[in-house]
């Protein structure tokens, strides 16, 4: 942690009365520290400066940073606005819906939400058409014997997302690569020269939507065809208050950019789980034999409850939004805490998602949290995707993909009297910022 951190800027300041981490670099602030090893840094701040404190995020500003378990309420709070989120990276967040309050906020959100509820992607057949592709890839791993893990269930998700949408499954790396570089825009220093990362995060955005918008046109002039995007764009163009192309291509962007990279981390994470604890890979091996075949609607998903308990254990200690943002329109109190109007403040959910005040041994990955819960599933329990108070919109297709996946792994490599092995270590070049995700290099092995 210390090489993480400015060991010239170690003076304790404060801003509005709370105090500022030290350490912090120019130009990136903390951002080292933030990307490397946000939990240390975290818990490092809570014990010597409280529950309270500022982080610089380099060219996201200043953030008033809370882990009082109250200032969870704020993703509710009317006077707390979501607007910085697209202050932050305008060019990759303008125009969608996760940087919007109110009306704007849910007209987009009406426009695309119903297609992703479990009965609409029942309706649609989702499930029949992921089954089988999940089940080609996972074949595919057992044939090769071993797979740099995140890069396969990254081009996998997308293979998912695109089959979704309707968008011809072409050129799957070019995407992939593309959505990384897009990724930048959050993080990138405010400096457009040629290389640097504002310049790659544009043109790859730009890239994006040229073609996004050639699936739009194509949707209008093939009203019949099924997909997401026919959906969307029909819609939209329903709206009483129709709503822009670029406002349409933005949020097709957003759910394609948070269908695959969010997900493929969550599933990349199932993985190495499974595969350095032995007990859970044979407790999802007796219930995917038990099972017989990967389930296909979400009314199945009750039959797979370690598959779905492995899927909320996993969301909850690797949580792929780890960080959300907000800004405080008005003076609010948190705690004993007095947050100036116009304050721009950060929510850890990595803090609260793995925190005692919260759950049981939170240190433990154990799946019989959920395989005994009685009560209901909270909010805090299902944020992990999404930027908002509710649940991320996509929350039940990748609920119903991930559960798939998981029985489709179990067949595949029981088949074969296989199972997943950890090849390299898990903690070196882990990220929790922009999104939170596994090291590139970790392989998995299938012996």
């Amino acid at each position: 942690m210390d090489m993480l951190l400015n060991p010239l800027n170690r003076r304790h300041r404060l801003r509005h009365d709370i105090p500022v981490v030290p350490g912090a670099f120019p130009l990136v602030g903390h951002l080292p520290a933030v990307v490397c090893d946000l939990p240390r840094l975290l818990r490092r701040a809570e014990r010597t400066l409280g529950s309270h404190f500022w982080l610089d995020f380099g060219p996201a500003g200043h953030l008033m940073t809370s882990l009082d378990p109250d200032a969870l309420a704020l993703l509710r709070h009317k006077d707390v606005s979501s607007a910085l989120i697209e202050d932050i990276a305008p060019e990759l967040f303008g125009g969608t819906l996760v940087a919007q309050d109110g009306i704007a906020h849910r007209q987009a959100r009406d426009a695309i939400q119903a297609a992703l509820l479990p009965k609409g992607l029942t309706l649609a057949g989702i499930g029949e058409l992921f089954a089988p592709v999940i089940r080609a890839r996972v074949q595919r791993w057992r044939e090769r014997g071993d797979v740099t893990i995140l890069r396969e269930t990254g081009d996998l998700m997308l293979k998912l997302i695109f089959s979704l949408m309707g968008i011809p499954a072409q050129d799957l790396p070019g995407w992939h690569r593309k959505y990384r570089q897009l990724l930048q825009l959050i993080v990138a220093p405010p400096v457009d020269l040629p290389g640097l990362p504002l310049r790659r995060g544009r043109a790859a955005r730009d890239w994006i939507d040229a073609r996004l918008r050639e699936f739009v046109r194509a949707a209008r002039e093939h009203a019949s065809r099924t997909g997401l995007i026919n959906d969307m764009v029909s819609a939209f163009d329903r709206s009483d208050d129709a709503l822009s192309d670029d406002v349409l291509v933005a949020n097709i962007r957003l759910l394609l950019l948070g269908g695959h990279d969010t997900t493929a981390s969550t599933m990349a994470w199932m993985v190495i789980e499974l595969a350095r604890q032995p007990g859970l890979w044979d407790a999802l091996v007796e219930e995917a034999q038990r099972v017989g075949a990967v389930p296909t609607r979400h009314a199945d998903l009750a039959q797979c409850p370690v598959a779905e308990a492995l899927f909320r254990e996993t969301l909850r200690v690797h949580p792929a939004t780890p960080l959300l943002v907000r800004r405080a329109l008005r003076e609010l109190r948190l705690g004993q805490q007095r947050i100036p109007t116009g304050t721009d403040l950060c929510i850890p959910l990595l803090h609260f998602s793995t925190s005692a005040l919260l759950h049981e041994a939170p240190d433990q990955f154990r799946l019989a949290r959920w395989l005994q819960r009685t009560e209901p599933i909270r909010p805090v329990d299902m944020l992990q995707f999404g930027t908002g108070p509710h649940f991320c919109m996509g929350y039940h297709l990748v609920w119903l993909e991930l559960v798939q996946f998981c029985i489709a792994l179990a067949l595949t490599m029981h088949e074969a009297g296989v199972r997943p092995r950890l090849l390299s270590g898990v903690e070196k070049g882990r990220r929790y910022y922009p999104t939170a995700h596994p090291s590139m290099t970790i392989r998995i092995g299938f012996s």
